[in-house]
């Protein structure tokens, strides 16, 4: 049976209903460290990019409609339902929906297993009580929602090619041709179990290989059994910390080390905005920041893996260092628009890449370096020849540009400015490689090398005391989010955290206390105030969860522990059933937004959990500093 795209309608997404009337929240995350999938609660998974995350959707339902493809598996429209459960199997990410229907019981597992030479997106039905009637719907739509494939489908097989790409669907039950979809309605009874396998692969290729779901879930399973048993934190958090870790490994894409922000691209920061990013890229923040966790937590072996991706990344001049890369470490992410797409409930533009990766960063030199002074190579460290060249040449081109402004760790598209914050990485670049080396017996070392520390020396000691000139409001008495500027900026609360200054200091209490009152929203932190327009966007977007977690760290070490508990109690209280959570929260519709799960979110709650502990966290300093500032 053939379906001839040649004959199908146009898609207009635009005059299509959207599949549902999900919640970001309603999703959960399957993955096999190459590229991950969105399972609706519903059953329907509306958003995959094949071969791997910054690859073309071919389910992109999440920001279309129908018409820009999904695949769903759920009781049949005329079994009532009468409860459901919605779960990750425990200490994995095999996502188990449960439904109780007026005529029995079923259960579907959903996963991706480790990638061998393809990908495969695994789904079994197990009946678990009575007889259930069940429906299956495929809807393939590759280029992000907008290219028919050509469809042929024989009994309990369907091939799916479009160019290059081939989608093979394998199952038990008879599969149909119903309006350019393939769709199955079949029976589970008590016992009994049909299975789903969606396999990606080349169409100048044979087909990717049959094999046994049951034991690909065997495999799965053990898989992610092994990877948590590995992780040291084990403390009144300890569900928290593990979903997170969870989530940060599927996050990252394991032929490179490189670790995307998210896997997903233009979920609103304010339903119906423009605030709409891709961020299935790696940021030098993100995934610094996240390694230090996973190194914390016991996992050398993704610490080692990206600290390759990096150095692969970032290999050449200093001077052409970007604030992200693609996953294998591409440099060119050019920014566009996919038109054809609603967007997710009608929040446009829906954008493809990202042209921050031209912006001037100053933060990440700071966040990079700091990380590499903590991840170590057996016996050795940063100071192996290739790295020791490369932090060199970083602190070297940092030295001449720290004066600069930049466009801050928020990434905005106004002008450039002086950020404090990026002002305060930059002192944490020289000042992580400082320590590094002072830590290390190095009494042979040449003049010319203690020459360069000194220099390096004076330039942190500068950028220090210009900072504490130039980024404290004495009338406000408070740090603020650029020289010269009134408004706050909840990246501060990284001062203590970084060891700029002690957390007992007065000038960071007032900092504290003009976050707090500028920027809390409803028991929620913004990133700044976006009405003033300097960041070059609309204003309005949801409280900026990380900044939250943030503040717990601080509330912490500042003394103020119950509020700190109360608050990260608050703050994890906001994660959907199964423990994820997005970048942002819209606290006056009650609901999450941004881009879903966010690995900058995760990373902050089981540091943020770390210090609640009585731990200084993975790249807390918690220290005083220059006394003379």
């Amino acid at each position: 049976m053939n379906q001839r795209p040649d004959e199908a309608p146009a898609i207009d997404s635009a005059v299509t209903p959207p599949l549902h009337g999900a919640r970001i929240e309603d999703y959960a995350l399957i993955g096999d460290c190459e590229t991950a999938a969105l399972v609706c609660k519903d059953g329907s998974v509306d958003w995959l990019c094949w071969p791997n995350f910054s690859s073309g959707a071919c389910f992109a339902a999440l920001l279309g409609t129908a018409d820009n493809g999904y695949f769903k598996i759920k009781p049949a429209a005329d079994e009532t339902i009468t409860g459901e459960d919605w779960r990750y199997k425990p200490h994995t990410l095999i996502v188990e929906k449960q439904w109780v229907t007026q005529n029995g019981e079923v259960l579907v597992s959903d996963f991706m297993p480790p990638r061998g030479n393809h990908s495969d997106v695994v789904r079994i039905v197990r009946g678990i009580r009575g007889t259930v009637k069940m429906r299956m719907d495929l809807v393939l739509r590759f280029d992000y929602g907008r290219t028919i494939p050509w469809v042929q489908r024989v009994d309990h097989h369907m091939r799916a090619i479009a160019g290059p790409e081939l989608v093979v669907l394998r199952t038990e039950v008879p599969l149909r041709g119903e309006d350019l979809s393939t769709v199955s309605d079949f029976d589970v009874r008590e016992g009994e179990s049909v299975c789903f396998v969606l396999s990606y692969g080349l169409s100048t290729e044979d087909d990717p290989a049959n094999f046994d779901a049951y034991d690909a879930y065997a495999e799965t399973e053990k898989f992610w059994l092994d990877w948590t048993d590995q992780r040291e934190y084990r403390g009144e958090y300890d569900e928290c910390v593990e979903r997170s870790l969870i989530t940060l490994k599927a996050l990252t894409y394991r032929p490179t080390g490189g670790l995307v922000a998210a896997p997903t691209t233009s979920l609103p920061e304010l339903i119906g905005g423009e605030r709409n990013w891709d961020y299935r890229f790696c940021w030098l923040r993100d995934t610094a920041f996240t390694l230090l966790v996973l190194l914390h937590e016991g996992f050398t072996e993704e610490a080692l893996a990206w600290r390759g991706w990096l150095l692969r990344a970032i290999a050449g001049s200093a001077q052409q260092i970007q604030s992200l890369y693609g996953i294998s470490g591409e440099r060119q992410l050019t920014e566009w628009t996919a038109d054809w797409l609603r967007g997710y409930e009608d929040s446009k533009p829906v954008n493809i890449g990202n042209k921050a990766a031209n912006q001037v960063q100053l933060d990440v030199y700071g966040e990079v370096i700091a990380a590499l002074s903590r991840v170590p190579v057996g016996d050795d460290d940063m100071w192996t020849p290739a790295i020791r060249s490369m932090v060199t040449n970083m602190l070297d081109h940092l030295a001449d540009i720290w004066e600069r402004p930049d466009s801050g760790i928020w990434e905005t598209r106004g002008p450039e400015q002086h950020f404090v914050h990026s002002k305060m990485m930059a002192w944490v670049a020289f000042q992580s490689a400082i320590k590094a080396y002072e830590a290390k017996d190095h009494g042979d070392e040449d003049a010319e090398t203690r020459q360069r520390f000194d220099a390096w020396r004076k330039v942190r000691d500068q950028i220090h005391g210009d900072v504490c000139d130039k980024g404290f409001d004495k009338e406000l008495n408070s740090f603020v989010q650029a020289y010269g500027s009134k408004s706050v900026d909840a990246a501060l609360l990284r001062i203590p955290l970084v060891g700029f200054l002690p957390a007992s200091d007065p000038r960071v209490q007032g900092t504290v206390a003009a976050i707090e009152q500028r920027l809390m929203k409803n028991g929620l932190l913004l990133r700044y105030d976006t009405a003033d327009g300097s960041d070059g966007l609309p204003p309005g977007e949801g409280a900026f969860l990380a900044c939250s977690f943030w503040l717990v760290g601080v509330q912490y070490l500042s003394g103020r522990v119950e509020e700190a508990h109360a608050l990260y109690k608050r703050l994890i209280a906001l994660r959907n059933p199964l423990g994820l959570i997005a970048e942002e929260y819209d606290t006056v519709g009650k609901r999450q937004v941004g881009n879903f799960p966010q690995a900058f979110t995760h990373l902050t709650m089981a540091h943020a959990a770390v210090i609640l502990s009585g731990g200084t966290g993975p790249w807390s300093e918690v220290a005083s500093t220059n006394q003379n500032s």
